[in-house]
């Protein structure tokens, strides 16, 4: 793959995430919601170039090359930024945005825009299309209404009126029971340049989260697994939420390469890192 391509290889893929549909499928919210659910089942959330020291790369090749040729993962922007091409492809109107994460976060302080999302135009309404957000990584794309409680394959999401500035929402997740706030956006339009800025950002900043800690996780029918330094989480809609700690970095190896699907880059100082990990 030349490192100026930038055309989207659809049967590469295809076959990566494992659809078996037609070669180039209608731009309908059938379709979407089909790619949308196997997307995040096979290409996996993961910041390993970040904790080994090496570049992520924006440009499109490079998305393909990592996620779809080398069987790796990577995280929003380039989840998105290659589930966008996709669509745009198969003739989506496709616009790119950008949030605020407040998943984890209590500190009352607005963050940073460090995270991408795109939205989807259809006849039947907006809707949010996200692949990449860890281990909260929406699995089917959302109407882009408030107020609304809507079921996915992996739980149930719903926008709120974030308040303040007009169209702004807040994304919720239905955790234990309660409604958590998982980030917040608006309909600012954002720029592959923006993105090219704020991923240089979460990756060099020295108090970024990617840069000293391992996060991965995948969906898998029913189930979400999530990696957070060496706590394994499992997530399973029918048996609950388990939790196993990974001592070694053997034990870290075969997680990310059995229970998250990653093919590990071949780097040398990639045992080290995982041995610093707290």
């Amino acid at each position: 793959m030349n490192a100026h391509d930038t055309a989207i290889d659809l049967a590469a893929y295809f076959e990566r995430i494992g659809f078996s549909g037609p070669a180039r499928p209608a731009p309908t919210l059938d379709t979407l919601r089909t790619l949308h659910l196997l997307h995040p089942q096979a290409i996996p959330f993961e910041n390993l170039d970040v904790l080994i020291g090496n570049p992520v790369r924006l440009d499109l090749a490079s998305v393909q090359r990592k996620l779809v040729e080398n069987r790796r993962g990577g995280y929003c922007y380039e989840h998105n930024l290659l589930f966008r091409s996709v669509l745009q492809t198969l003739g989506f109107r496709v616009r790119s945005f950008a949030g605020r994460v407040l998943w984890g976060r209590d500190a009352p302080e607005m963050p940073a825009r460090t995270h991408m999302l795109l939205l989807a135009d259809l006849d039947e309404g907006t809707f949010l299309t996200d692949v990449g957000f860890g281990g909260m990584t929406l699995s089917a794309p959302l109407a882009l209404e408030t107020g609304l409680e809507q079921i996915t394959p992996h739980g149930a999401f719903r926008l709120d009126d974030a308040g303040g500035e007009p169209h702004a929402y807040v994304l919720q997740a239905l955790v234990n029971g309660a409604w958590t706030r998982v980030y917040r956006f608006d309909l600012d339009p954002q720029y592959d340049a923006d993105y090219a800025m704020s991923n240089h950002f979460v990756s060099t900043y020295p108090q970024s989260i990617f840069l000293h800690n391992l996060l991965a996780a995948r969906l898998a029918p029913g189930k979400r697994i999530g990696l957070f330094n060496r706590s394994l989480s499992t997530h399973d809609e029918r048996e609950g939420t388990g939790h196993r700690e990974l001592d070694s970095v053997a034990d870290l190896r075969r997680a990310l390469e059995n229970e998250l699907g990653i093919r590990l880059p071949d780097n040398a100082g990639l045992d080290a890192a995982l041995a610093r990990l707290p």
